[in-house]
């Protein structure tokens, strides 16, 4: 196996999951800061650190390379909400920013979360299909990150969850028509309350 560690190759692998870690921002950052701060220019920070950092990490291949990724992201989104605590501002009565207009592979990333009834996400906006994202409770949320955005398999995600591996197919499948169920319906369900997800039925 190469050594990636200080090989221009590990910026081509890293280029690979831009559009990954671009809906992995949008999906998971805090609402509000996700209205006030580019998700762009947040990927591109962890890009960059990533880069400089790349020594430190020991390549074990791709599966490894993207679980390491998505910690960075994770800390990241988590650098950026104790940054706007500390600094006390109240992201609430900032001006939002402009669209940020579309972005390259996200939508046919979107599409490739769901069922087969789900591909015609493509067609519909990416706000869309967030503020349905935004519905599921949270580990609907965090299964189908693991599968269909991070690409672990089962095995891995229950050992993360701590769940038998039946159990994670289970929970995925629900998530995943729940899901469905929402973008059919999220329209109405955004306006009962975007705020809040549904509770696990």
């Amino acid at each position: 196996m190469p050594d990636r560690r200080g090989n221009p190759e590990a910026e081509s692998l890293l280029a690979e999951h831009l559009p990954a870690l671009l809906a992995y921002v949008r999906l998971h950052a805090d609402p509000l800061i996700r209205q006030h701060e580019s998700c762009t220019d947040i990927v591109q920070s962890v890009c960059r650190e990533v880069i400089e950092n790349m020594d430190s990490f020991d390549y074990r291949g791709v599966v490894a390379f993207r679980s390491w990724l998505f910690i960075q992201v994770k800390s990241k989104l988590a650098d950026r909400r104790r940054h706007h605590l500390a600094q006390k501002r109240d992201v609430r009565r900032q001006q939002p920013l402009p669209a940020q207009g579309s972005h390259s592979g996200l939508e046919a990333l979107y599409a490739s979360l769901c069922s087969p009834s789900l591909e015609a996400v493509a067609q519909e906006t990416i706000e869309r299909f967030e503020r349905a994202f935004d519905l599921l409770p949270e580990q609907y949320r965090e299964v189908i990150t693991l599968a269909r955005i991070v690409g672990l398999g089962h095995a891995e995600i229950a050992a993360r969850l701590g769940r038998e591996q039946g159990a994670v197919r289970t929970l995925l499948h629900r998530a995943l028509a729940r899901l469905g169920r929402l973008m059919d319906t999220s329209g109405a369900a955004a306006s009962r309350d975007p705020g809040r997800p549904e509770q696990n039925r």
